[in-house]
């Protein structure tokens, strides 16, 4: 595990460069108390749109910073780190208001991947989802043995998962917080009880998801008395997470792993009335999070930390741009803010190989194992250089792309085909200690599995429960039978995409950046092409993420809408690409340490910014 020289930063007066619209999105008040008397202060917030590309100005800070995708969950880390907690402690106190305020992208009722470096050491702790003791690989199949359709699948209580978020928080906090634990629950226990406004993306989110109405606890919820959704402004109470949480926060993990609110989360979904799941007691009970090994990679002159399986990002990320960096330099990757075609090509090249490689060889690794029994295998510099060689003047198009061999493997694998991948959240954090965390966290789809449970309190609310089992693959084998690694098997961790990343300098193991995305399998080209930018492009952490995307999954090109001129498209497809415009609705998240503390930046496709001191 990487050892590095700790880093210190003096305590100083706030210093946030911010734009008008964010006046308001300064916390008012926040204390300066010994961390044994945190007490959290409401602020005054209203989030910014929530879709659509908003400018965002950036933010410099000195001693610490802060970066979510909501201002009152940014706020909340802040109000955490000026009382003297940890990262770990703002982490918790984050996530804790994520699970009110953007519920359909994260919660309680959902898993996360967790990137810490205490200073000394980077840590990976793992609170991933996990398969139901009692299923099997027909999970996803329907009575004739086929694939269900996916929202089907996803709408049901089968693609519900034992849940780890928590779990894995109070490991990390045990281990590296300085806060109380139950004091990390005060601003969302606050704000649920006292009501939040509905921010323009909740609405949005709630509207474009009909399907939550299905659910008697959400419909009452989030839909008004003439079953529309809630307006942008609503005053939006939570007392029964305001309960749930409170709970959580005297007993711990164990008050939503056992008890009351276990019991109901079971039963949410072994009653689901069209498809009921298999999660059990034993399960909820019975889950562990998990430390692993974090994966840490030379990358030009810096050494990239990441999450290793059951999350295939960093090794997808890393193989994207390991096949880059081993071709000829690009003259103009960027001009005037677009990625130009002489960078988009080989960038969407790699991207099918790594692609290729992620769908054969990737899944849980208690389940699955490496190719040449190590995962840094696929990230050899002579395999990459191998893999890189295959990219031509012209696209390999759709099926071009075919999975390399890293390594020799105890079991054959078949490529798992391409399926939906969505949801989750970002948070960075770097306090005054010089911890730092990047955290990637989900229930998966928008609104998850549409399934809102209430902890049996019989109170309004609640929280939403993840459709995280739809991220293994629907067919447990190919058409000749051959198994597909990341086939649903019973306490299995379903394949991710996040790529939580830490980034230290390769000469001195000096921190450099934090930084991490939500987007489903796009997550990898989204972190990819920011780090590309931040790193190797000179650009900012604000410029970086303001660079718009383009993605492929192995087929298509998809380019985000409104953001390329034609001339892209034309070229791109004039060098054999399928190319598509999309809305590509990235949410990064990232901070970049500076000769003065640090710079912040905050995707403007989302409502998130950053906040220190």
């Amino acid at each position: 595990m990487k050892s590095v020289t700790p880093i210190r930063y003096l305590f100083s007066a706030r210093a946030i460069q911010q734009g008008a619209l964010l006046l308001g999105c300064l916390a008012l008040g926040a204390s300066s108390a010994l961390a044994a008397d945190f007490q959290y202060t409401r602020p005054a917030i209203s989030p910014e749109g929530g879709s659509g590309f908003e400018e965002k100005p950036g933010w410099s800070t000195t001693s610490f910073a802060v970066a979510a995708a909501n201002p009152l969950a940014t706020d909340a880390g802040y109000q955490v780190l000026k009382a003297g907690g940890s990262a770990i402690d703002a982490a918790i106190a984050v996530q804790m208001v994520l699970t009110l305020v953007e519920p359909q992208s994260s919660g309680i009722g959902g898993g996360a991947f967790l990137m810490l470096y205490d200073g000394d050491q980077v840590h990976a702790y793992d609170g991933r989802e996990m398969a139901p003791g009692a299923v099997d690989e027909t999970l996803l199949l329907d009575a004739d043995g086929q694939p269900l359709d996916f929202m089907t699948a996803v709408e049901s209580g089968r693609s519900v998962g034992v849940p780890g978020t928590v779990r894995m928080l109070e490991m990390a906090h045990e281990a590296h917080g300085k806060l109380p634990w139950k004091d990390l629950f005060e601003p969302a226990i606050r704000l649920a009880t006292e009501g939040f406004a509905v921010s323009p993306r909740l609405h949005q989110s709630i509207a474009s998801t009909p399907s939550l109405a299905e659910d008697s606890i959400a419909a009452e919820f989030y839909f008004d008395a003439d079953g529309q959704p809630l307006a942008e402004g609503t005053m939006l109470k939570n007392p029964a997470l305001a309960e749930i949480l409170t709970r959580i926060s005297e007993d711990g993990s164990s008050a939503l792993h056992t008890g009351d609110i276990a019991s109901e989360l079971v039963a949410r979904v072994q009653q689901h009335p069209e498809m009921p799941g298999e999660l059990s007691l034993e399960d909820l009970a019975g889950y562990t999070a998990v430390e692993r090994e974090p994966l840490c990679n030379d990358w030009l002159e810096y050494e990239v930390c990441g999450f290793p399986p059951p999350s295939s990002g960093h090794l997808t990320v890393m193989q994207i741009l390991g096949m880059m960096a081993e071709r000829p330099p690009i003259e103009t990757a960027i001009h005037e803010g677009i990625p130009t075609v002489e960078w988009l090509h080989p960038f969407l090249e790699a991207s099918r190989l790594a692609f290729a490689d992620r769908g054969r060889y990737i899944g849980d690794p208690d389940f699955v194992e490496a190719p040449g029994g190590n995962w840094n295998s696929m990230l050899d510099p002579g395999y990459l250089a191998s893999r890189a060689e295959l990219i031509g003047d012209r696209s390999m198009g759709s099926g071009g792309a075919e999975p390399g061999n890293p390594g020799p493997l105890m079991t054959s694998w078949a490529s798992q085909p391409e399926q939906p991948e969505h949801g989750t959240s970002h948070i960075s954090i770097v306090d005054a200690e010089g911890q730092a965390i990047a955290m990637t966290t989900t229930i998966e789809q928008g609104f998850g599995s549409r399934i809102m449970a209430n902890g049996g309190t019989g109170l309004a609310g609640g929280y939403l429960l993840n459709n995280e089992l739809t991220d293994f693959s629907f067919a447990p084998t190919d058409d000749e039978g051959t198994p597909i690694a990341n086939r649903v098997q019973p306490g299995k961790r379903p394949r991710s995409s996040m790529s939580p990343t830490l980034i230290f300098d390769g000469e001195s193991g000096d921190l450099v950046a934090s930084l991490g995305s939500p987007g489903g399998a796009a997550i990898i080209h989204y972190t990819a092409q920011a780090m590309d930018g931040m790193l190797n492009r000179d650009l900012n952490a604000q410029e970086a993420l303001n660079l718009p995307h383009a993605i492929t999954l192995g087929d298509t090109v998809y380019l985000e809408e409104e953001r390329f001129p034609e001339a892209t498209f034309r070229d791109l497809q004039g060098l054999g690409h399928e190319v598509e415009p999309r809305e590509l609705t990235s949410g990064l998240q990232a901070l970049r340490v500076t000769e003065d503390g640090f710079f912040g930046g905050a995707d403007p496709r989302r409502e998130g910014i950053v906040l220190g001191d």
